[in-house]
């Protein structure tokens, strides 16, 4: 079954677009103090409707991080969290039998939500990570055999643990190119952290951000307009082609085994729009693939044995083929 048509919603564009993205960005700074390079990566998958993977150690502020945007958003939230015993109809919802009427009644899962949290995901084996799959791609589930539109927006904010840590599974290919943007997440500097400790130790008995200081901002609707604005930021045919050659370029670098496909290239272009939304502009500039492309590919490319023996990471690589890529004039 498709999913019902739904009516077009207008698009939010010029100044009206890059205040609402900084009045997002401001109420969300109030509750996730400190990296604001991490907050605005993940509101540039909000803005492109893309979905974001975050890795770092347990206990930064990655749930406090969904729960203030959810709640800036005025959207539901949901938190799953992945161990290597849940299912994948945990995720997705099941049919049961009710004896009462006498036919199978489906109840839909956490994954029917605005913003979900995949929280540990490479936790889980592959087949309960891939449940995820068309609920990323399509927006919909499908449960026995019926599909089920996803409530919109919709943004998958999952999060992993570095793989080096115990009892970790490394996810898919497939799975991982569905993500738009792989965000990295360290801890917080001195000052930032003297901060948060202040916040939440100060007058509080719970371990945990009052987020009655997250103010609503915008509504569920005006995050959709957001995005189709974002879709129409201009794109010039010189950046264009920039953001094409740097994907290219992963294919054939010396060093890296794997490198991304055209879904890479996609992902360039959309993020890059959503970040000159951030910067206050209608145009995209070839600085602006460039600052997003690490998050942009990180995950889209593998690295040949060799360089991980020098012990040199996917990001020194992108960094080095980004330095022999030229960019346009502007």
């Amino acid at each position: 079954m498709s999913s019902p048509s739904l009516p077009p919603v207008p698009p939010l564009t010029g100044a009206t677009l890059g205040e609402c993205a900084g009045a997002i960005r401001a109420a969300v700074g109030k509750a996730f103090i400190g990296q604001p390079e991490v907050l605005d990566q993940v509101l540039i998958a909000l803005l492109a409707g893309g979905h974001v993977l975050l890795e770092g150690v347990p206990g930064l502020g990655k749930t406090l991080l969904v729960r203030a945007l959810a709640q800036a958003l005025d959207c539901q939230h949901a938190r799953v969290q992945f161990t290597p015993d849940l299912m994948p109809s945990d995720i997705s919802g099941h049919a049961v039998y009710d004896p009462k009427v006498e036919r199978f009644e489906v109840r839909k899962g956490p994954v029917f939500t605005h913003l979900l949290l995949a929280d540990e995901i490479n936790r889980a084996p592959a087949k309960t990570q891939s449940a995820l799959l068309e609920a990323m791609q399509e927006q919909q589930v499908t449960i026995e055999g019926e599909s089920f539109p996803l409530p919109l927006p919709f943004l998958c904010m999952a999060t992993q643990n570095p793989l080096e840590l115990e009892g970790t599974y490394p996810l898919p290919e497939a799975q991982l190119d569905r993500f738009l943007l792989k965000v990295l997440i360290g801890y917080p500097g001195i000052e930032d952290e003297k901060r948060m400790v202040a916040a939440v130790s100060e007058g509080r008995t719970a371990a945990d951000f009052d987020l009655s200081q997250v103010a609503r901002v915008i509504s569920r609707e005006q995050v959709q307009s957001m995005q189709i604005g974002t879709s129409l930021v201009r794109v010039d045919a010189a950046v264009l082609d920039y953001a094409v050659r740097i994907a290219a370029a992963t294919r054939k670098w010396p060093g890296i085994a794997l490198g991304a496909g055209p879904r890479g290239s996609i992902a360039l272009v959309r993020a890059a729009r959503a970040q000159a939304v951030l910067a206050g502009r209608d145009f995209v500039t070839p600085d602006d693939v460039r600052d997003i492309a690490l998050p942009a590919l990180r995950h889209r490319i593998q690295l040949a044995p060799e360089l991980h023996i020098e012990g040199q990471s996917v990001d020194e690589a992108l960094r080095a083929l980004l330095a022999k890529v030229d960019a346009p004039r502007q």
